[in-house]
């Protein structure tokens, strides 16, 4: 029987429970023997014999160290079933920021945005793109740029508005707030983390339709939330009295080109890994670096011209994969594959904690009632009105319709993260006067998102949302045997 038979049967329910009920049980036995030999015979030393007694479990071994094993196992699986695994990885930052204020009095450790920006999301957007399914992604690339385009400037300016509306009328107090100021902070917090996104949404099975456009979304309006964010940065230093239409039509335009341009460079590297896999057959111990190294390369460039740096290394990986995986060979896909998922799963791991750790730092905390919970309220109010207009829209045009509870798993997916976070650090003190709360507002939206609103959203029923099952998307993104689960 070939591998492919093998594997083939191994997926099949009656040879798991086979292989669960039989196999499973004698391994353990075997390496119990192995692990705990029986004691030394009566020729030993006195000495020997005591110590091999000793070292004995006084209990079989299948009751003592297995089980305590897979009591830890399935405690920890009960535990990430109720509560999602990046919450629990916030609280832990959290109790860690906790320990080390109480020990040094000072926050020692920080989610700075250099190193989020530069360390920890690109392995996590390189990972995301070059497994991601091209036929689902630009079958529905026309919805994701409608949600990710016209959605996020939607949020931003509602939310920044609104804000300002309230602002006016006192019941916020007094603030040293200006329009622009709601602008910037509404184009900051717009930004749908894709991190969080990735993190959450494979954790609770949403269909893969669903995974696509959401998490699409979340990559492609970057480039929208980065413009916004330059642009409402640059009209405040500049002063409201002195941005005049010159400066909006510039603002406009340079969203064409920081979105096509970091794109095109995307596109550029793509060609040039594509290209260079073609001749490493002689040198395929180092095909796994020229993957890493060229994406890398197309992020930097991008960043270095001022571009979207995530757009540049989601379309190089978008657009490389079919190429690099027919050129390296067998051992080297194998090895990035699994390279790119382990650096993907630790950044995201890193990124949870130093979120909750980073919140541990009561310099950057200034608390306004009025301002954080209408925050809440306006973010997920404009958010759920979003995507019902839109949706509406595509409706009209789509051959399958997104049916409302697909609207309430949209919905939630508006999570925000270290993306919001990063962006509300980078704000001039001197320039915005009041960072100190739009920093608290932003560390309460990512929390509330993160933890309580997809807690509240957890999947309660396995319930089929009439989708094709994921059979054509790779597996390490889309398991065959994963279900349809709906929020």
């Amino acid at each position: 029987m070939g591998r492919s038979g093998v594997v083939g049967w191994t997926k099949h329910p009656l040879a798991s429970q086979s292989l669960h009920g039989l196999l499973l049980p004698r391994l353990s036995r075997g390496l119990c023997q192995f692990a705990y030999p029986p004691p030394s015979p009566p020729e030993c030393k006195p000495l020997e014999r005591a110590l091999a007694v000793w070292l004995r479990p006084k209990q079989p071994c299948p009751d003592s160290v297995w089980c305590q094993s897979l009591v830890v196992f399935h405690l920890s699986h009960k535990v990430t079933s109720v509560v999602p695994e990046s919450a629990l990885l916030i609280v832990l930052g959290l109790v860690l920021g906790g320990i080390v204020w109480a020990a040094d009095h000072i926050a020692s450790f920080t989610l700075t945005p250099t190193v989020f920006f530069f360390y920890l999301l690109p392995p996590i957007v390189l990972d995301a793109g070059y497994f991601m399914p091209n036929r689902l992604f630009f079958g529905n690339l026309g919805t994701i740029l409608l949600y990710a385009v016209i959605g996020t400037v939607w949020n931003a300016a509602t939310t920044g508005l609104s804000l300002y509306g309230v602002f006016l009328s006192g019941l916020m107090g007094e603030l040293q707030i200006g329009l622009l100021d709601f602008l910037l902070f509404g184009s900051l917090i717009a930004a749908v983390d894709p991190v969080a996104v990735l993190a959450v949404f494979e954790e609770v099975h949403v269909n893969e339709v669903l995974f696509i456009i959401v998490f699409g979304e979340s990559l492609l309006n970057d480039a929208v939330t980065v413009v916004l964010y330059n642009v409402f940065e640059s009209f405040v230093t500049l002063g409201g009295d002195n941005v005049t239409g010159v400066d909006c039509v510039k603002g406009i335009v340079s969203f064409f080109v920081v979105s096509l341009g970091g794109t095109l460079v995307g596109v550029v590297f793509a060609f040039l890994l594509s290209l260079v896999t073609r001749f490493t057959k002689h040198v395929r111990i180092i095909e796994p670096g020229f993957v890493f190294v060229i994406s890398y390369l197309s992020y930097l460039t991008s960043e270095m011209l001022s571009l979207s740096a995530i757009l540049a290394i989601t379309f190089c990986g978008i657009c490389c994969q079919k190429y690099v995986k027919a050129n390296i060979s067998e051992q080297s896909a194998t090895t990035v594959r699994y390279t790119m998922k382990m650096l993907a799963s630790g950044a995201e791991t890193i990124i949870f904690m130093f979120l909750g750790i980073s919140a541990v730092d009561p310099l950057i905390w200034t608390w306004n009632t009025a301002f954080v919970l209408l925050t809440l309220v306006f973010i997920s109010v404009y958010r759920a009105l979003g995507i019902v207009l839109q949706t509406w829209i595509l409706n009209r045009y789509r051959m399958v319709q997104l049916e409302p509870i697909d609207q309430v798993v949209m919905s939630y997916g508006g999570l925000r993260g270290a993306v919001a976070y990063a962006l509300v650090v980078l704000l001039d003190e001197n320039k915005v006067k009041e960072k100190n709360l739009f920093v608290s507002t932003t560390i309460i939206v990512v929390f509330f998102t993160v933890i309580f609103q997809v807690w509240l959203g957890r999947p309660c029923s396995p319930v089929p949302t009439g989708q094709a099952g994921p059979t054509s998307a790779p597996q390490d993104q889309f398991p065959a045997s994963r279900p349809n689960w709906v929020l």
